[in-house]
């Protein structure tokens, strides 16, 4: 249950003391989940018995379910509960480039280069590369990775559903590799996945967090940072992290078998030419 949300869509309704408990626990979360019940009722002006009658308004099964959601609610953190103003339109312009310029530059001198020098080889090696991701960044980097790869004569497929990894990851065997993309590293279904290709022997790339779950499963982590702010309304600048290290491993790829893959990108750009026009220095496909 969403507390917070269910006191706000009440407030009309609450009783005069209903509606001071309301406007208690919407400013202050965390007083509210730690408090006493009679520090509560102190607070709020009110007897034992409102209480009881406010948890059960707003769709509790008594006090001590409600002091369980509060506690939940206060858990997300004071950034998404605080009361925050809208900063100057240069100011968040200025924010938004120096959060990734700062994690862009805490992940290049995070970034271990024999790490991208075994995944080189792990991949080389490789008969068939599955790249698997799932929510926002995730998905969209692992479809990177395809953009990548491909281009470079590497076989990859990549797949976002939870069904049809599982299908993927239980027909896989020891010549298979699995690059698996997630900023937290925590994602239920990933790890589900992740030791089931394990199971049958594939091996298993992360780009992900180095202190994560997924990270323990990986034969090769290609590590990631937090990145996150107190500035709650900007896409994470995280993702330019794991953005990173798909251009630098692309890059480490392409560089291992240079004549091979400079005859590629040629026949790409030739169809491409063909297809779109254009100038020499438009990029190959993006």
């Amino acid at each position: 249950m969403d507390i917070l949300y269910q006191i706000r869509a009440r407030q009309d309704s609450f009783s005069a003391g209903e509606g001071r408990i309301a406007r208690l626990m919407l400013d202050d979360v965390g007083f509210a989940a730690s408090a006493s019940l009679e520090d509560l009722a102190q607070r709020a002006e009110v007897s034992t018995a409102t209480l009881s009658r406010f948890a059960r308004t707003v769709g509790c099964r008594d006090l001590r379910d409600l002091r369980l959601q509060l506690a939940q609610a206060s858990g997300v953190g004071s950034r998404f509960l605080d009361p925050a103003g809208k900063p100057e339109q240069s100011a968040f312009y200025g924010q938004i480039v120096g959060d990734i310029e700062t994690t862009l530059r805490q992940h290049l001198a995070g970034f271990d280069e024999s790490r991208f020098a075994d995944a080189v080889k792990l991949l080389g090696q490789a008969r068939m590369i599955h790249a698997f991701g799932m929510g926002g960044c995730s998905t969209l980097c692992s479809d990177e990775l395809q953009v990548r790869l491909v281009r470079l004569g590497y076989p990859i497929a990549v797949c976002h559903d939870a069904v049809m990894m599982r299908v993927t990851a239980a027909s896989l065997n020891a010549e298979q590799v699995v690059i698996v993309c997630s900023l937290t590293g925590i994602t239920p279904e990933l790890l589900e996945t992740v030791e089931l290709a394990r199971n049958y022997g594939a091996r298993i790339l992360a780009i992900t967090r180095a202190d994560s779950p997924l990270a323990e499963l990986a034969d090769i982590v290609l590590p990631l940072q937090g990145a996150e702010t107190s500035f709650i309304y900007k896409p994470t600048a995280a993702r330019y992290g794991m953005l990173l290290a798909i251009d630098v491993l692309a890059t480490e790829l392409a560089l291992a078998n240079p004549e091979d893959n400079q005859e590629r990108l040629r026949r790409i750009k030739l169809a491409l030419d063909e297809y779109r026009g254009g100038d020499d220095h438009l990029p190959l496909g993006d």
